[in-house]
């Protein structure tokens, strides 16, 4: 990756973590999870609405390091109106590319494709999509 991507990359996780969209909570949710991460303090509480087997809308309330809170607002963003399938998939595959296993996704979400150097922040990237895995298997 060139140093200006890198850079750029880092621009934008820090904008979400500073500004991260879709905080709050979905009033008529059908799904919910809490997961946190007693190691380093980080903590996400999502909420979904899922309708027909679709992502209508996603909320979340995150708090931690910038890593977590950024990953949980690119994520809100990335899942909207698409099938939880389909979530489940770019989920496998975020996780794959935060590990360094892999680099099949695109947009936005490869700002996270730096956090394979730092192995204790593969948690804190992959810890909002956990917890919407875990919300949808309820």
């Amino acid at each position: 990756m060139s140093e200006l991507l890198a850079d750029l990359y880092q621009e934008v996780i820090l904008d979400h973590s500073r500004s991260p969209r879709g905080v709050g909570e979905v009033e008529d949710k059908t799904h919910s999870a809490f997961i946190s991460n007693p190691l380093c303090g980080d903590e996400v509480s999502i909420s979904a609405r899922v309708v027909d087997g679709v992502i209508q809308e996603v909320k979340h309330h995150s708090t931690g390091c910038a890593i977590c809170v950024a990953s949980a607002s690119m994520m809100v963003e990335a899942v909207q109106g698409k099938p939880t399938e389909e979530f489940r998939r770019d989920s496998e595959a975020f996780c794959k590319l935060a590990r360094g296993e892999s680099d099949n996704i695109e947009g936005k979400l490869m700002a996270f494709a730096g956090v394979s150097k730092f192995p204790m922040r593969v948690k804190c990237a992959t810890l909002p999509w956990h917890a919407l895995e875990n919300a949808l298997d309820k």
